[in-house]
């Protein structure tokens, strides 16, 4: 039961090149950086990463993608980070932009035994019929495009709908970062860094938590868990140092304003 880890090497063993990974975090809120940097650092490339982004030029994903260590984007979302736009767009990363609360729901449903689902987002639409770009060519052309969704209409407050069917993700590894954990892999995540990290983890065969502060088994109420330990096989506790290293997207201030006597 015991799922701690030494060390962030050891936390990632078994990733190598081509692997698949679901990848919390939300902009830079939730990612599991120390993770990620130790997938840099162990040389691994072509990989398969599954996020609601790519994080930005030079941290989180980010880093992996800066020296071209990821072939293939799930995401729903291109973000702030200039490189990821440049290599999709020159033909260089394959990318599946998909509809967020569809990521989150074919993540979910991985992790759930659930093949796939049906869902009204985007039907009628490219996302359905196909021939979104997934990969450019050199001349800008489309070299690989989306195939088409299979349909259905149903019935719904007495009306026809249609909606498009949508496969389920499971992927070999799911890379999360959590506030607490225990030692058997239950995780609490702290207020927005929650985000997709409960739904990464579950679509992991595999799935690495690195947490901020690790408490002995017992020590959470069971009614704050957010992830039970089951979907969690091994746990990295971070030193201070790396609990601290937070990035803001965007700093803006202003000027506090002055008091009347």
């Amino acid at each position: 039961m015991d799922k701690v880890v030494s060390s962030a090497a050891e936390a990632i063993d078994g990733i190598v090149d081509g692997s698949s990974l679901a990848v919390g975090g939300f902009g830079l809120c939730g990612v599991p950086s120390v993770l990620i940097s130790a997938i840099h650092d162990s040389g691994v490339s072509g990989l398969e990463a599954v996020s609601n982004n790519c994080g930005v030029d030079e941290w989180g994903l980010g880093i992996l993608l800066r020296d071209k260590r990821i072939a293939r984007m799930v995401s729903s979302y291109v973000g702030e980070n200039k490189e990821f736009a440049r290599q999709y767009l020159a033909g260089e990363l394959e990318v599946e932009l998909t509809p967020q609360g569809t990521l989150a729901e074919r993540l979910r449903a991985g992790g759930s035994g659930i093949p796939a689902f049906y869902t009204v987002t985007g039907a009628g639409t490219q996302v359905a019929e196909g021939g979104l770009p997934w990969r450019y060519a050199a001349d800008g052309s489309v070299a690989k495009a989306s195939p088409a969704k299979e349909s259905k209409v149903f019935e719904v407050d007495g009306q026809e709908k249609e909606f498009i069917l949508e496969r389920a993700i499971v992927t070999d590894f799911g890379l999360v970062r959590a506030w607490k954990g225990d030692r058997h892999g239950n995780l609490v995540f702290r207020k927005s860094s929650r985000n997709f990290n409960p739904l990464a983890a579950m679509a992991g065969r595999v799935t690495v938590a690195e947490v901020e502060e690790l408490v002995k088994p017992g020590e959470l109420d069971p009614d704050t868990v957010h992830l039970p330990g089951i979907y969690v096989h091994r746990v990295l506790p971070l030193t201070p140092e790396q609990a601290a290293d937070k990035r803001i997207e965007r700093h803006t201030t202003r000027p506090r304003p002055t008091q009347e006597a």
